[in-house]
């Protein structure tokens, strides 16, 4: 055997194979889940959507259709009571006023929400723990709760059939939740980016516009949609604070609409389905928002 020969077999056995198990991988074929486990899911999800899609169908038939057959499809799609609700001014009235309170009470939660959350993250004082501890604890008193002493301040302090008596609650109620999503992103920015900050001059409230608040814009976009929906969707805070019709939101809206028209069920359902539509839309677009923006908060 030549030395030639050797050192090619010597340099074949050790050269470093690639490994098998990613190649297995890659070319071996996924599989598919328990059948049980998309059955499950399958059934969860038509629970959930069943009711909306009866909400918005009932609102393409006419009453004899939904009283002789409350299951079916439209036959034939009637569109003239989503055409009456849409030229209703009380609607447009009530979509303003939620509206209004949405987007004031969404943007009162990010913006103190991110403060308050920079804070606790990023700054070591004496009774930070507590702090932390106390916003955690708000998690488990929902606005139910606490709607009767509510009620009274609110009252006191003159802002009952008033918009503001509506907004300011909300704003309070949606820290707790932003305060829990927002502390891991602005932990888990690197000192290193802060002290470099300040090497070039960049003063704290300059590194929290511009560093903290484009690294953490996944959380605070998510907080941002579960504020708006939970705002346009509340229906027992201004049941309590607003009185005149003029101030309604459309939860409010809603339970009247359906006392005057009580006999018309195809028009209740197309103003019920009309009303749930923005938040339902806004929920769908930016799903994936909330799954990364909760998703980063976790590996936090």
């Amino acid at each position: 055997m030549s030395a030639t020969t050797a050192t090619s077999r010597m340099s074949s056995t050790t050269e470093p194979k690639p490994s098998a198990g990613r190649r297995g991988n890659r070319d071996r074929p996924q599989k598919w889940g328990s059948p049980i486990t998309y059955f499950v899911a399958l059934l969860f999800v038509g629970v959930c959507v069943a009711p909306v899609l009866f909400i918005v169908l009932g609102g393409f038939r006419t009453n004899s259709q939904i009283t002789t057959e409350p299951a079916a499809l439209p036959s034939p799609w009637v569109v003239g009571n989503y055409l009456d609700v849409l030229k209703s001014t009380m609607f447009w009235g009530e979509f303003a006023n939620s509206l209004v309170v949405a987007v004031a009470s969404t943007v009162g939660i990010v913006v103190l929400g991110l403060m308050v959350s920079f804070v606790i993250a990023r700054y070591d004082f004496r009774f930070k723990g507590a702090m932390y501890s106390l916003f955690a604890a708000g998690l488990m008193f929902p606005m139910v709760v606490a709607i009767t002493p509510l009620y009274l301040v609110i009252k006191d302090l003159g802002l009952v059939d008033n918009l503001l008596g509506v907004i300011i609650p909300q704003i309070a109620f949606g820290l707790p939740v932003t305060v829990i999503i927002l502390v891991p992103f602005l932990r888990a920015i690197p000192n290193e980016i802060e002290e470099a900050a300040a090497i070039d001059g960049m003063s704290r409230l300059g590194f929290f516009f511009r560093m903290v608040v484009p690294l953490s814009l996944p959380g605070v976009v998510t907080v941002g949609i579960l504020g708006f929906v939970g705002s346009w969707n509340n229906y027992i805070l201004p049941l309590y604070i607003l009185n005149s019709q003029a101030n309604y939101t459309l939860p409010l809206g809603v339970q009247v609409f359906s006392s005057q028209y009580s006999t018309d069920t195809a028009k209740v359902l197309a103003f019920t389905s009309l009303a749930m539509l923005p938040a339902l839309v806004f929920f769908s677009v930016f799903e994936k928002r909330i799954v990364g923006g909760l998703t980063g908060a976790v590996k936090g």
